[in-house]
This record gives structure tokens, sequence and C-alpha cells, in this order.
């Protein structure tokens, strides 16, 4: 794991370390870019944190974690399901395959949390009646696992656009996807989210719930985005849940809920002016970011040498040279 005083030094350079002038259309999301490239698609993982559907902020070494985690992921689920990764060329860089997502976001829980106003948690404790279409128990407390992993699906769409209190009944009856293909989605989500738990479980690691996004290449069913790492999913430590477990406090996060978590207690929740995040903070996401890594893969987070600017170009080079 790096150093925090490394790690506050490398902040200022975070946000535009990886903003590169390569040649072809460039398509610049929140915190992934994509560079259309002569017909192939270059995936560059970038240290920028999002919140709220905003960027808030970057936390180094982060885009690094999340390709190179999420590329360990797909080994351990093409079993599972197929999925858009054709190879990792760089650490912050994979190329992948062209997919038509799905107009979904497929949401698996494990656990009864949240801190947001749509949050799972929050309806139930606030006495919403079958929040998400969902049969629960009576008696919860927040953090709780729950009897069997639920699917809460989300629309997928631009910022701000999300239905997070859709059912899934509510999705196949507005046709955004029909119920033969959604049958094999949630069949496949729950397999992904079980395998999940089994792989966390063996790090010391809680798998909380986490977010899948699916494509079709023809007609198949392929899993694309990253999947599985402190942005897309919620861990906590074995040790910290059981310890808190009956209790009020909050187990030791290990996504960015952590930052989440500081920005609402500041009172900040999407709009207005954002709060400066201090050094130290970011630093400390950093390193938990790295740990997710270390405690799923058994392997040392090394961050790459060169920077990421130069290594980018000089792998997207050496691909296009192959083909």
């Amino acid at each position: 794991m790096i150093a925090i005083d490394r790690i506050v030094a490398a902040i200022p350079d975070a946000l535009t370390a990886t903003r590169l002038d390569l040649p072809g259309e460039r398509i610049e999301g929140k915190v992934r870019d994509l560079y259309v490239i002569d017909g192939l698609r270059v995936l560059v993982a970038t240290d920028r944190f999002s919140a709220f559907d905003r960027v808030l902020g970057a936390i180094p070494f982060r885009g690094q974690v999340l390709n190179e985690l999420s590329a360990w992921w797909f080994g351990q689920t093409a079993d599972i399901v197929a999925n858009h990764l054709v190879e990792v060329i760089d650490p912050n860089v994979c190329i992948g395959r062209e997919a038509v997502a799905l107009p979904v976001e497929v949401i698996v829980r494990g656990h009864i949390t949240g801190v947001t106003s749509t949050a799972l948690w929050t309806l139930y404790n606030d006495g919403v009646e079958r929040p998400y279409g969902l049969e629960l128990p009576a008696g919860l407390r927040k953090n709780d696992a729950l009897p069997h992993a639920v699917i809460t699906p989300t629309t997928k769409g631009g910022p701000g656009d999300h239905d997070e209190r859709l059912s899934e009944v509510e999705l196949v009856e507005r046709g955004l996807v029909d119920a033969a293909r959604w049958a094999e989605v949630r069949r496949v989500a729950l397999a992904l989210f079980a395998r999940g738990q089994e792989l966390a479980a063996r790090g010391g690691l809680v798998l909380v719930d986490t977010k899948y996004e699916f494509g079709l290449i023809g007609d198949q069913l392929v899993l694309i985005d990253e999947v599985h790492t402190p942005d897309s999913s919620r861990y906590w430590t074995a040790e910290s849940w059981a310890r808190c477990r009956g209790t009020d406090e909050e187990p030791a996060g290990f996504s960015k809920e952590f930052l989440r978590l500081w920005f609402v207690a500041q009172g900040f929740a999407g709009d207005g002016e954002v709060p400066a995040l201090p050094p130290e903070l970011i630093a400390q996401a950093s390193q938990r970011y790295q740990a997710v890594y270390e405690m799923l893969t058994g392997r040392d987070f090394k961050p790459a040498a060169a920077p990421a600017g130069t290594r980018v170009e000089a792998a997207v080079s050496a691909w296009r040279g192959r083909i």
C-alpha cells in the first residue's frame, strides 16, 4: 500500500493525469474516458471521483485500482457471463468490445443500509410499504444482512435521470427489458453477487451491495463497465461488521461511500458549492481503494512508474502496431 505522504503529493495532478491528446473521437465520462481510434474502443480509467451525479474531486491511484481490479473480477466471473473486455494494455487502460447497453442498472443488495433519500434502509425506516416492490421482514435494523439478496433496478440515463424506486415488475411493464431477457439478467446478476460475496469473504470483506451494467453483443448478454470495485460496490471489513451488528455504529466502509458519508455530514447532497475534501481524507480514501484490491486479489498494489499520459499513449501506439 502506498504511504500517505506520497498520495498527498499526487493529489494536485490527479484530475488531469489521464486527460490525453489521443486521435479519434473522445467521449468523457464522469470517471472514465472513451476514445474511439480507428474502430478501437480505448477505455481510460481516471482518478476522478463522483457522487451525487457530480465530479467532486480526485483520488490518486483510484483509476489504476478500478481498472486492474475490474479486469481481475472479469476473470473470476467469466464462467457466469461473458464480458466486453478484450485486453488490459496499461494499468489505467483496457480495450473493450462495443456493446449495446441495456437501459437499466441492476443493483443487488445483501444488506439493508444507505444514507440517501432513496436508500433501501431510508425507505424501510420511513415506513414505506414494499420499497422497490420488495417484501421485507419486520424488525430489520440498519446494516442487517437480508434473508436473501434482492434486486432494485434503476433506469440508466444522464445526470439526475435515475429512478431508484423502480421495481422489477415496473421495469418489464415499461418495456425497458422484455420478460425473457430480464429473467436472464436476474439469474446472472444473482449468480455474480453470490460469487462476489464468496470471494470477498475469503479476503476478510463483506460485499454489501453492488451495481451491474449489462449490454448485448448481437444477442449475447455481456457484462460491461467495471464490476465489484470500490466504486461499483460497497464493502465492509468482516471484523467491523461483526463488531457493529446490533448497534448504530457504521461499519468500516471500503468504497466511495466513505467519502459520500463525509459530504453528507457536511450538509452537502449534490446541490450548491462542493466542500473541499481535506488532503488527509483523500489519502485515506486512496488507501482504502488499494486495501480492497489487496484483500481481494492477495497481491500488493504496485503503482505504475511512468506518468499516466505517457504510459497510455505508448500503450495505445503499441496496440495499434499489433493490429
